[in-house]
């Protein structure tokens, strides 16, 4: 594969990530409970990845095993992915899509942070101010500085909470049973979201679940945020590197913000976009270095 390739598929992938949050709340307006929506997605993820991983062991190729302590360790690591999406759907019924995506991109300093107190080598000086420029984005992106400035405190906890499930998604992805192949990771991963999810929404699912709901939207979000990205990221990012590949990444971030104004009418300052720029401009500080 071409490196132009790899970084096409590694954009679809983000481009995919990047209209979920939209797609969601239009669902959430029409009368679909959020519970059900992560867990629909989480549901039809997990059986197609599991289709592709049997479909893949059937081909006569060498396939590290999966041992019992490597699949309990990506299902525990996996509910932070369930915990994010669960996060991350509630945030945005209290405050635009373009301030829960901002809030979810805090993964960067919080990254930084956790490095800091796991590998403390590996935590440079540019990374800290990265993580510093990261802020201050924030502080501009979410317009704190304006005089009508209002930003729910039920949306901001639950958009941090999802910035910390997200940093420990991205812990676990890179650490964990890294011996198996992406895909066989990707699936054991999505399984812990979803038992993630049955265990925080419980009986609601129950009590609100309906085929239209899986149909309708389940399907939809499956694809382009528990199927697409995964096959894209494993294939694309051996090819650009890991570096490039979290520049690319980025795109979620425009995409989120431009589709909330296309399709759900949200607004966004000048002044917002200049935070929303030094924010891709902290991840492009922090990468830069890898991919050179």
């Amino acid at each position: 594969m071409s490196k132009i390739k790899g970084i096409l598929i590694v954009a679809f992938g983000a481009v995919s990530y990047g209209v979920l949050a939209t797609f969601v709340k239009v669902a959430n307006n029409n009368g679909a409970h959020t519970g059900v929506l992560s867990f629909d997605q989480f549901l039809i993820g997990a059986l197609v990845l599991t289709l592709f991983v049997i479909l893949q062991k059937r081909k006569k190729k060498v396939t590290p095993k999966s041992d019992s302590k490597s699949i309990i360790k990506l299902l525990i690591g996996g509910t932070s992915l369930g915990f994010t999406s669960t996060f991350y759907y509630l945030s945005i019924q209290y405050i635009p899509v373009s301030m829960g995506i901002i809030l979810l991109m805090q993964t960067i300093w919080m990254g930084i942070l956790l490095e800091f107190f796991i590998a403390p080598k590996n935590v440079t000086k540019l990374k800290v101010i990265a993580g510093a420029v990261t802020i201050v984005g924030t502080l501009l992106a979410t317009n704190v500085f304006a005089e009508d400035f209002d930003l729910d405190i039920t949306g901001l906890i639950y958009g941090l909470l999802a910035a910390l499930s997200y940093t420990a998604t991205l812990y676990v992805s890179n650490h964990v049973a890294v011996h198996l192949k992406p895909m066989t990771r990707s699936m054991y991963l999505v399984w812990g979201g979803l038992i993630a999810i049955a265990a925080y929404w419980n009986l609601e699912l129950i009590t609100y679940f309906d085929l239209e709901t899986l149909w309708k939207w389940g399907i939809f979000l499956a694809v382009f945020g528990t199927i697409i990205p995964p096959i894209a990221f494993t294939r694309g990012l051996p090819v650009i590197g890991t570096g490039l590949g979290s520049i690319i990444s980025a795109l979620e971030i425009p995409v989120s913000i431009l589709s909330a104004h296309f399709v759900l009418g949200e607004l966004v300052s000048p002044v917002q976009w200049i935070g929303i720029g030094v924010i891709l401009g902290s991840i492009v500080l922090i990468n830069l270095k890898k991919h050179g």
